[in-house]
């Protein structure tokens, strides 16, 4: 699935959950609050990574990476959603500037 894809997905499950907010609490989610879910989801991430190397073993380790991966990509995307921002655009330009970075004669 491209990126484009992805973000409407995205967007589609973001409406979803802004509807039950509403209907739950009168209002939907900031972007702060969204992004406080994320830094949530990182630390999950952090978490499951340590089982990958040992440190916290869990009997669905994989699935549980794959399913937080996926929550932080959620995140990502309905954050540049939030700001009008063309992510794909954006990644095509830092991976150039990180690819001119490790071309140099410093690296």
């Amino acid at each position: 699935m491209g990126l484009e894809l992805l973000q409407q997905r995205a967007r589609s499950v973001r409406a979803r959950y802004a509807a039950v907010e509403a209907a739950r609490h009168g209002r939907s989610w900031t972007t702060e609050e969204i992004m406080l879910g994320f830094v949530g989801d990182v630390g999950d991430l952090a978490k499951l990574v340590h089982g990958k190397a040992g440190v916290r073993p869990r009997a669905d380790l994989d699935a549980a990476l794959a399913r937080e991966l996926a929550d932080c990509l959620w995140c990502v995307l309905t954050l540049a959603d939030a700001y009008d921002m063309d992510l794909g655009r954006a990644f095509t330009e830092t991976m150039h500037e990180l690819e001119e970075v490790l071309a140099g004669p410093d690296v």
